[in-house]
Formats: C-alpha cells, structure tokens, sequence
C-alpha cells in the first residue's frame, strides 16, 4: 500500500529534539511525527508548560464539554498509575486547577510508586533516593498535555490497540500490533501465543502480510466485529493503512539505512481507540538516536575452506599426553584426511602420529583450516600472526575464556577489531569460535570434535546425510547426535562465541549446498543484526524446498529495563525472535524434546508428500487412539481426524471381517482396531487409511505388548520373533517406503521392545515411545511443511 509520509518534517522533529539535547519526543511532538507519517490523525492538543502563566483565552481554545489533562515527563510512561491523566469538565478554571495539582502532586505519586516498584524504575532514577529523587523527578516535569475528549465508540475489552515500532539488538526493526490500553502486558502472558499481540521484522513484511498476521489475534476479532456482541468499529484498509505507515518509518529510520538521519529506537502508540471509525492515537512515545554501527561484512566463501579444506595445520597438540589438540588430530585421522595434508605446529618433533611438525607459525605454508587449541591468553597472537602473513582461509578457536568468561571481554574486544580490521581491508581468514568444541563434516572427511572416539562414536548407520546441524553450545551438539545416532548430520558445527563467523553466516553458506535438505539450528543469542541477517537465510532456504528447524533457549524477560514503553514486556526478546524465524518459515520448536522429535522427522519425512492436515489413526489400545485425538490442537498448529471415504470404510470392514473382528471393532477415525489384531492386519489397515485421499498422513500404535503381534526377539517367547516376515519390524518398513504420506509409528512400551524400536529406525521408518507425542511432533512438522509450501507458492 502506498503511503504519504512527510520524511523531511519527521526528520525536523527528530532535529529540534537534538538541539535541546533530548533523545525523546513528548508526547504532542509524538502525535506530529504521526500526522506527518501520513496515519490517522491525532485530536487537536495544547501545551501547558509548567511556570508559564496560562489565560482564559489560551486554555479556551479547546472544543468540547470534556477534555483530558496528561503529565508530560520524558520519565513518566504508566501515567494512569501515578494520577497523571485527568478527564475534566472543559472550563478555563477547571483546567487551570488541575493543571497546577498535577505539577505539585504527581511528582509525590510517582516517588512512592518508584519505592515500591525500583525494578522497574527508569535508569535514570535506579541510583537516587528520597529527596534526590523527588527533585529529579519535580524538574522531569515539564508540563501537562490538554487534550480533547474524544469517547471511543465501545468501552467493551479488546477495543484499544498497541502498534509499535522498535529497533532490537538482534533483529533490527520491528512492528509489534494487538490488544492496547493499560492491561497491554497482562493480556500477553494471559492470552494463548499469537493471540494477544504479534511481531515482525520490518524487513521481512508488509503492512499487508502483517495484517495477515494481525487477522489471527483477539484484537482483530474485537475489532472487526467478529467475536458476540461486537461491532466493526476499524476498516482492514485503515488497520493495513496504519501498519505500512509504521512499517515504512521503521525501514527509513533505521540502522540499516546508511542515509538515516535518525534512528527510531521505539515508536509506541498505546491506545489507539476508535471514534466514529476514526483511529484516535491516547498516548505516545518516540525515543531516537543519531547513529549505529553495522557489522564488518566478511567473505563467506572462505566457508568453503573451513567445512572442506585441502589442508589442515593445528596448534596445541601433545607429544606426550591425549590433550584436546592431540584428541581433535586422532578424530582428523580416523575421519580419512590424508596425513600428508595435515601439518602440527610444534618445536621440537619431527611428527606426532606420523604427522609432520612444523617449529612455529612463520614457517608453514598458507593452509584451508588452521584449528587453534592452545590456551585463550594466546590466542590474539596467533590471529594476529595468520591474519598479517595471510597464512590461513579459516581458523577454529577451540579454547573457551575469549569474551564469555567475566574479565576476559577486552582479550575478546582487541580480537574482534583485529578480525574486522581484516575484513574491512577485504583479505584475512575467516574465524570459527572462540569455545567451540568443533566440527564434523563428512563431506570434508574431518573431524575437530574434542571427544574421544569411545565417548562419542563417529561410525554410524548408513543415514542418507542430508542434514547440517549448528549449534551455538557444542554440548547440545553432541549430546543430541549420542541420543539420536540415527540422525548423523552431512555437518555438525559448533559456532561458539560468534567472534567472527555467526549463525546468520553459517546458514547462508549452508543453505546453498544442494545435497543438505535440512538444516536444524539451537542458538542461545545473536550477534548485531545477525538475527535479521539469519531469518534472511532461513527465508531464502525454505523458498529453495529446504526444512529449517529452529531453537532458542534464554526466554527470560530480558530487554524489558532497555524500553520505556509497554512494546518490550508484551512483545520480549524471546517472543520476537520465535515471531521472526516461524514467519521466515522456519519449524520452532518448544522444548529440547521436541527439537529431537522434530529433527528426526525432518529427516524421515524429507521425501513425502505433505497436503493437508487430515490425520487417519489406529490403535489396538484404545487409550492410544483417544490420546490421539486429544493432541490435534495446539497453539501453532491445527490437524483435525479425517472423515475417510465410503470406499475406504467399505475395504477396511471386509479385511476387519476376514480377520473376525467385525463384532469387536467400529469402523471410525481415529480406530481401535482391538488387542486381537495381528501385524498384518494393523499394516493392512494402515495402507487403507493412507490410499483415501481424504487423508493426508498416518500415526500406528504398534501395540508391542499383544499377544497377536510379533514385537520380541527370537527366543524370549513361543513362536515369536522380529525377524520374521510377518513381524510388524518387516511389514511397518515396507508400508513406509511404498507410501508417499507421512507414517508414524508408536511402541509404547518397556524396555523390553527396545529392539523393535531399534529395528524400525534403522529401517528408517519415524518411531516415538508414547501416541501424544507422536501425534504433536507430526502435527507441528505437518504445519510447518504447509506454511513453507504455501510461502515457495506465493513467491512463484
């Protein structure tokens, strides 16, 4: 939508806020920007200053019998709670009383509201007390803001609007839009996710999309008159209007625009309510600053060096003890690298392990990947040392204690500068780390993961590799890939500390290799802008027919004490990244059970189809089949049962009869097809389920504890074993490969079946331990699969 922003007045509020030193507009200066963006227009508002003397005629001016009094503090955001806003009778008098009580009592309000409330004291207040804060707080004050009363058209819930604009460290710019007014942060944590208020980053949207994404919430339900007993009181065009309008600013006034003038750190409006279809702005705040930095841009082909390198040279090996480096020069040898393409930096030895050794860093030759597993106070030398005889493409800092160790941020910053100071003069490696444990990259035919060969096994099963996994904790990395074998990623890399190389890099690189399908990243935090720079990449995969797969751990409040408005405690850091990755169309997952679940199935479902979110289930337990049923919903996804067609019904009740079941079983979805059910007949039914094009994907309960069905090894009892052609091992994988809908199978059962599980998985076919968790994985990748082929469908 095209919009009328008036930049060059905008950019004259920002200025004349400059010279009087103030990073903040006031509230009627907020309400200016907003007539100047082009947006609904502000009601009509007068400035009372604090110490001027105000006449008849001044205070005359306003329209109407009521009108509204507001403090105007740079300090004060939640005025209601300190009695800073008054609707009064709209006399000369009458305003001049009040305006002089505000001046004199807020400042003793909000005193008594900061003793009570210090965490959520403005900085500026956090170090003063008792009468040191009253003065700061008295001279904040620099008047009241006459307003007229403007009744909104419902005084019912939902009827206010939060829209916001702020820059955050990771993303950049975001919009942030739903349910307004004084209970905006309660409504937040009440509310199911996505329903009290949503986010985006503005570079990733429109005031379209947005809206898109605005229709889901209560606000817009409220809004728009949907829910019982309401009225449409907004047109979606003012709503799509209103968000491109806000949109355009951020991507204007933002770091990522060289040519800003200004930067919006946060633009709130918090309410809009609405006036005879009127959007009516209650209360602003606008903070800004004049400038920020950008990262250093880098050269990612050198990726290619550090994930396949020709050559590989390593500092920090053991001649006589199996230290890290000695352990990270085993697992390169055992990968298959050529020994004659490794090199050891070490005085003294001709080789270790046959290895050649190399006296110091000046005499080698320029090598792909120099790995660093020295001590962390030695580390600066070494990069100087590479960087200015251009001796390496890519070095790995294994070594922890290089920024995220209390005392160690300046070793941390002088690195960094020497890094980017490289990179600024268009030459220098590319760096990996510092603490990261490593990386495997079968392609590559290495391995620099510090663990010996006994703690983590590196031969596997033969898995298709055609997955990358990066991991901000290396610990994650590996305890995943020891739990889950099976999975044995094409890539495992462990990205540290982010000195040089981050998340956002990596993806990018990654994410063109056309034998990786999937990538699946846990991270911790990003860089500067690296976030926006990662969902990029995420976007740009997904389009490309790739799974992303996605978790975030640190969901604290944080960020909360950076922002002056409500915008960061309904919309926080972890709410706004989850917003962002899900909407570049990554799957994200909630816990790190269910990042596993989801990754293995990202990797056993790669090649079927997915075309709807219609579930057939069966069971032979029928508190497996109920379970099913009840875990179709969630938060972010919805599957409902199918309603399977005449025909199937017809097939599946003579197999049912041939099996003289038929006074036992009903023919519905989801089906509890009895304990009396062989392994046959469970497939057979299966295969029914999934050839109706009434369904779009399938969860089995194998039923491992039936006498009917062969689910133990040979020997533990009577005419049973897996390793038969009749066993549900042999029959399951079969059906799995011939179909080309998603199939889940379910062994919920004691150790006891551990081989049938084992069996089934390497046979590749999905397998969980209980039906409702089967059911939620396969739910929420179904949804994620739908929304990335609905993305690669609107882009074509």
């Amino acid at each position: 939508m095209e919009t009328s922003i008036n930049f060059e007045k905008i950019t004259r509020c920002f200025e004349n806020a400059d010279k009087q030193k103030r990073s903040f507009l006031y509230e009627f200066e907020t309400y200016e920007l907003l007539k100047n963006s082009g947006a609904e227009t502000p009601p009509p508002v007068l400035f009372l200053e604090k110490g001027k003397r105000l006449d008849d005629e001044y205070l005359s001016k306003m329209i109407g019998n009521k009108v509204v009094l507001k403090i105007v503090s740079p300090e004060i955001i939640h005025k209601t709670e300190v009695e800073g806003v008054k609707i009064i009778e709209n006399s000369p008098s009458k305003i001049r009383s009040a305006w002089r009580r505000m001046i004199d009592e807020v400042p003793d309000k909000y005193h008594t509201w900061i003793e009570k409330n210090r965490k959520s004291a403005p900085q500026n207040y956090k170090k003063l007390n008792n009468k040191e804060l009253l003065k700061k707080i008295s001279s904040d004050i620099k008047g009241v803001l006459l307003c007229k009363f403007m009744p909104p058209d419902s005084d019912a819930f939902g009827n206010e609007l939060i829209v916001s604009i702020r820059c955050t460290r990771e993303f950049g710019m975001v919009i942030t839009a739903g349910l307004g007014g004084t209970d905006t942060e309660l409504y937040a944590k009440r509310f199911r996710k996505g329903q009290a208020v949503v986010s985006a980053s503005t570079k990733q949207t429109t005031g379209e999309t947005f809206f898109k994404l605005f229709k889901n919430t209560i606000a817009y339900k409220k809004l728009a008159g949907i829910s019982r007993g309401q009225k449409r009181i907004v047109s979606d065009g003012q709503l799509i209007e209103c968000f491109s309008s806000f949109i355009e600013l951020a991507n204007h006034y933002s770091p990522l625009n060289t040519d800003a003038p200004y930067i919006i750190e946060e633009l709130e409006i918090n309410p809009f309510a609405f006036t005879d279809y009127q959007m009516v702005p209650l209360d602003g705040m606008c903070r800004f600053i004049k400038s920020s930095k950008l990262p250093v841009k880098k050269d990612l082909t050198k990726i290619n060096s550090m994930l396949h390198p020709e050559t590989i040279t390593i500092i920090g090996v053991s001649e006589t003890k199996m230290n890290f480096g000695r352990i990270i020069l085993n697992n390169i040898i055992n990968s298959g690298f050529e020994k004659n393409s490794i090199s050891i930096i070490k005085k003294g030895p001709k080789t270790i392990d046959s290895v050649k050794c190399i006296d110091q860093i000046s005499d080698m030759k320029k090598t792909d990947l120099f790995i660093v597993a020295v001590s962390a106070d030695v580390v600066l030398n070494i990069a100087e040392e590479l960087i200015e005889k251009k001796l390496a493409n890519s070095v790995m800092l294994i070594p922890g204690g290089i920024g995220e160790k209390e005392g160690s941020e300046d070793m941390a910053h002088a690195l960094t500068s020497k890094i980017e100071s490289a990179h600024l003069n268009g030459d220098g490696p590319v760096f990996l780390g510092g603490n990261c444990m490593g990386v495997i990259s079968h392609p590559g035919k290495f391995d620099t993961i510090f663990i010996p060969e006994e703690k983590l096994p590196k031969q596997r099963t033969s898995a298709k590799k055609n997955s990358a996994f990066i991991s901000q904790s290396g610990a994650f990395l590996i305890t995943r890939t020891s739990k889950f074998p099976m999975l044995d990623p094409s890539y495992m890399i462990s990205i540290g500390n982010q000195t040089d190389l981050t998340a956002g890099d990596i993806v990018t690189y990654i994410k063109d290799l056309d034998h990786i399908d999937i990538i699946a990243v846990y991270m911790e935090g990003f860089n500067d802008f690296d976030g926006l720079n990662f969902v990029k990449a995420v976007k740009s995969a997904v389009l490309m027919g790739k799974t992303v797969l996605f978790y975030k751990a640190g969901r604290t409040e944080e960020g909360k004490s950076a922002t002056s408005g409500h915008t960061a405690s309904v919309a926080g850091d972890y709410m706004v990244c989850e917003s962002c990755v899900k909407q570049a169309g990554a799957i994200v997952a909630d816990t790190f059970s269910q990042f596993e679940e989801l990754y293995m199935l990202s990797v056993r479902l790669n090649d079927k189809e997915i075309n709807g979110r219609r579930l057939a289930a069966l069971s032979g337990a029928g508190f497996e089949a109920v379970g099913m049923a009840d875990s179709i919903q969630g938060d972010d996804f919805s599957m409902e049962m199918a309603e399977l067609s005449k025909e199937t019904t017809e097939q599946i009740k003579e197999i049912i009869k041939e099996n003289r079941l038929e006074k036992l079983v009903d023919i519905k979805n989801p089906m509890d097809i009895n304990p009396a059910a062989n392994d046959l007949l469970h497939v057979s039914i299966t295969e029914k389920m999934l050839e109706d094009d009434n369904v779009d994907g399938a969860v089995v309960g194998l039923d491992p504890m039936s006498p009917a069905m062969q689910t133990l090894p040979f020997g533990v009892r009577k005419n049973e074993s897996l390793d038969s052609d009749k066993s549900i091992a042999k029959l399951m994988p079969e059906l799995f490969e011939k179909t080309n809908k998603p199939l889940v199978g379910v062994v919920d059962g004691g150790k006891l079946y551990d081989d049938l599980v084992e069996m089934l998985e390497e046979s590749g076919v999905p397998v969980f331990r209980s039906s409702d968790k089967a059911v939620l994985a396969l739910a929420k990748y179904i949804e994620g699969r739908l929304y990335a082929k609905e993305m690669i469908n609107m882009n074509q």
